[in-house]
């Protein structure tokens, strides 16, 4: 496997300073729209603003842009800025996520949830303040949906150009929503097979995070079928190396680097490939006892620690390791079938590397 370019992929044509640019332009157009119906509507605003702007790889809009450029797309601002959208499909689905599993933190901040929930405690107001913050992140995370598509069709793109991606933006949110419902039904059920934890993964992150990005660039760029299935064979095993990676970081990272407290996917009882995994290859007794603390809102450290050691002793790690491995080296395989821009085309293998190899 190559080595990734000393320059981050996401940096290259300036392009994480752009986006961001992008959004907090846009952003700043809200907040003075939403100052004028109401300044209740500020702390609304300034949320959503910290959530977008105070973190996030920006592997989305990286995944889409050089897919463009790769199709033989010319570089502007605007096409910077309408694939700037999906960074607020990302907001939405983490918002959602982060109340779903009644996570505490985001990015080492409160999340949103928690965030309105303190606003309330803090003020003294009548009634729940749980529900309160429950209620705001909903809507904070429906806002930023409604707010990726304004951004899309906003960014200064001809009208003829934005309809022929619209198709996959429609069906890059209609999978990840419909992901996120197969995963709270997986967790209620407590299916725990591989075959499941794999459909899981693949719509909830996998195909929003590379394939959907890539196919959105490459519709701006009016690329041939050819290259359109060149990305999804690169794509969508991509994805779900980055997905694998998240499963391992979400059990074996580092709060310090992560953002979320070690262990949290044990406590929320995520049935990730790296946990089918260990189910399967644990002998009675590992399995037992990982069924018994999975979505344990209790698991404290060394329960954490006690779960870490059995899912590595049982090869499932391991497992998961070369899984990561092996859907990388297809996935760059796939970008040697159709010709490239040259950029593009290293720019598309620097990001698969930075998205295998991440700590965070």
């Amino acid at each position: 496997m190559t080595d990734a370019a000393p320059v981050s992929p996401v940096d290259r044509a300036g392009l994480r300073q752009r986006v961001d640019k992008a959004l907090a332009e846009f952003l700043a157009q809200q907040r003075t729209w939403m100052r004028g119906v109401d300044d209740a509507l500020a702390p609304v605003a300034e949320a959503i603003e910290r959530f977008v702007l105070g973190g996030g790889k920006r592997l989305r809009p990286a995944f889409a842009y050089w897919g463009y450029r790769g199709a033989g797309g010319v570089d502007s601002d605007q096409v910077v800025s309408t694939l700037a959208a999906l960074e607020f499909v990302q907001a939405s689905a983490l918002i959602h996520d982060d109340l779903m599993d009644r996570s505490d933190t985001r990015r080492g901040e409160p999340a949103v949830h928690r965030r309105f929930a303190t606003r309330h405690r803090r003020a003294g107001w009548g009634g729940n303040a749980d529900g309160f913050g429950d209620a705001a992140a909903i809507l904070l995370g429906d806002l930023c949906l409604v707010w990726s598509d304004e951004l899309l069709h906003s960014a200064g793109l001809d009208p003829r150009t934005v309809s022929r991606a619209r198709p996959v933006f429609d069906e890059m949110r209609t999978e990840v929503t419909v992901g996120q419902y197969l995963d709270v039904l997986t967790q209620a059920t407590g299916d725990i097979s591989v075959e499941r934890a794999g459909k899981v993964a693949r719509y909830k992150s996998a195909k929003y995070t590379v394939e959907r990005p890539l196919l959105l660039g490459a519709a701006l760029a009016d690329a041939p079928e050819a290259v359109r299935a060149a990305y999804s064979a690169y794509g969508l095993p991509l994805g779900e190396a980055f997905q694998l990676r998240d499963d391992v970081l979400g059990v074996f990272g580092d709060p310090a680097q992560t953002g979320k407290p070690a262990g949290d996917d044990l406590r929320e009882g995520k049935r990730t490939y790296l946990v089918a995994a260990a189910v399967a290859a644990a002998d009675e007794a590992g399995r037992e006892l990982l069924l018994a603390r999975l979505g344990d809102p209790e698991l404290d450290e060394p329960g954490v620690a006690r779960l870490r050691e059995l899912i590595t002793a049982s090869g499932a790690l391991a497992r998961t390791e070369q899984r990561i491995a092996a859907l990388t080296e297809t996935a760059l395989g796939a970008l040697g079938t159709v010709d490239l821009e040259t950029e593009a085309r290293q720019a598309l293998v620097d990001l698969a590397i930075a998205a295998t190899r991440r700590t965070l």
